[in-house]
């Protein structure tokens, strides 16, 4: 039977339906989780979406074929998809240099048809309990790194509404699966994004970021896959994209729903298949890259007002991964707000302690619509200004700012929250776009851009800094 602790997760690969009806009969009459499906293509599909613990593949799918090479190149597609899922195969036309060809490309055993019931719950049973137990040491080994610190940013998360997000962390950094992460401006979707790679087994890979808001349309797909020398007027040299930067790591595309509607298409084919070609090359390239990718955006509602492709969505989001914003977890605020006095205390040389009461419950009260960067630039500012050992309200600069009497967000639609936020920003720093640009988290392009859509000016344009 299988073990008390998980269900054991079969996929049974074969084109004849009477055997998938009886292998399905037999396995979960011994307590299996079993899906069948009838052809290569599918069971990638499957395995692409959903984790098994073993995988019953036969070797043969076209009629009058015996020789086994169409399970036989599967093997390398299922071990790109998922490297630790056990494959067992089986043929009713077994050789011993078949079986041998197929324990070489990557398949566990090798069952002859007719199968023997007990033998093949038997095999079946071994491969799923050794799988389980690989990723059950992945999985505490992701979470002990999580605990330690190891390998990974500062990431302080004590509040309730932050925890489900170190779970997640732990339990999906191992695989290979594409994770999107969303939230809000500032809620860290990018120190996330560099906690599932430093957990991952490609921690010892690249970890490369590129910001695709931030993309002229003109140079993203040079940007993204390269181009060779001369494939357009300034190409003077042949140039490596991101996706061959990552190769084996993990490719970090942030803001990734400003991508322009035109360029999603070869960036899904690349995501589909790990094939492209630099821009002005013949040459189809293969890439094995896990893609995290980042948004504040609602990619669902835009995929519904024909913006976002659909297809690409579900490639991005094998896993969604939500931050609550700071406002929803302030529980964390002290001891982040501690962990930053620390950061700037030393960077700037300053024998700074701690906060005043007032201070620290200004700190707690506070709307903090940039979320933790926000409040990174707060302390960093009120460590700059202060010439004490401890820091007082009036250093953190918030006197003049809304706390909990802000607007109720819920009862606002999205572009009214944006607007407000925009203009909030702009008048915290007197006009300043840089600066206003940055603590919500955008490109200096893309707050002129929210600005002109929302009819917003700088407040004081004489003190705007130049464009």
């Amino acid at each position: 039977m299988p073990s008390a602790d998980k269900t054991q997760k079969l996929l049974v690969v074969d084109d004849q339906p009477a055997v998938l009806e009886a292998l399905k009969l037999l396995l979960t009459s011994e307590g299996f989780q079993v899906d069948t499906v009838r052809s290569p293509e599918l069971a990638l599909e499957y395995i692409t979406v959903r984790e098994y613990d073993t995988m019953l593949l036969d070797l043969n799918y076209t009629r009058d074929t015996t020789s086994g090479q169409e399970g036989i190149a599967l093997l390398d597609r299922i071990s790109a998809i998922d490297s630790q899922l056990p494959v067992v195969v089986m043929s009713a036309w077994g050789t011993i240099d078949l079986a041998v060809e197929a324990v070489r490309r990557g398949a566990r055993d090798f069952l002859q048809k007719p199968w023997d019931d007990e033998r093949l719950v038997t095999t079946v049973k071994n491969h799923a309990d050794l799988c389980q137990a690989l990723r059950r040491g992945q999985r505490l080994e992701a979470g002990n790194k999580l605990l330690t610190n190891q390998g990974r940013p500062a990431f302080i998360a004590e509040a309730p509404a932050i925890r489900g997000v170190i779970d997640a962390i732990a339990q999906v950094g191992p695989s290979h699966a594409n994770v999107l992460i969303t939230g809000e401006h500032g809620t860290g979707k990018e120190v996330v994004a560099q906690m599932l790679h430093a957990v991952s087994l490609r921690a010892d890979k690249p970890l490369i970021t590129v910001n695709t808001g931030g993309l002229p349309e003109g140079t993203f797909e040079s940007e993204l896959f390269g181009h060779v020398k001369g494939a357009f007027t300034d190409a003077r040299a042949d140039r490596i994209g991101r996706f061959e930067l990552a190769d084996t790591g993990t490719l970090f595309l942030d803001e990734i729903a400003n991508v322009p509607i035109r360029q999603q298409a070869k960036l899904l084919r690349v995501l589909e298949t790990g094939a492209m070609e630099r821009v002005g090359s013949s040459r189809t390239r293969q890439v094995d890259v896990r893609v995290l990718s980042a948004t504040n955006a609602d990619l669902r509602a835009a995929c519904a007002e024909g913006h976002f492709r659909e297809d690409l969505l579900f490639r991005l989001n094998t896993v969604e991964i939500h931050i609550p914003p700071l406002r929803e977890r302030r529980e964390d605020i002290p001891a982040l707000s501690a962990h930053f006095l620390v950061k700037y205390a030393s960077r700037y040389n300053k024998q700074i302690e701690q906060f005043s009461k007032e201070a620290m419950q200004r700190l707690v009260e506070y709307s903090w619509p940039g979320n933790v960067r926000e409040l990174e630039h707060t302390i960093e500012r009120s460590v700059i200004m202060c010439r004490e050992n401890t820091i007082h309200s009036q250093h953190l600069g918030l006197q003049n700012a809304n706390r909990l009497q802000d607007p109720d967000f819920s009862e606002m639609s999205l572009e009214q929250v944006e607007a407000l936020l925009i203009t909030k920003a702009l008048a915290r720093y007197n006009g300043n776009v840089s600066q206003a640009a940055e603590v919500l988290g955008l490109s200096r392009g893309t707050f002129y851009r929210r600005m002109e859509k929302h009819g917003l000016y700088a407040p004081d344009p004489a003190r705007k800094e130049k464009r």
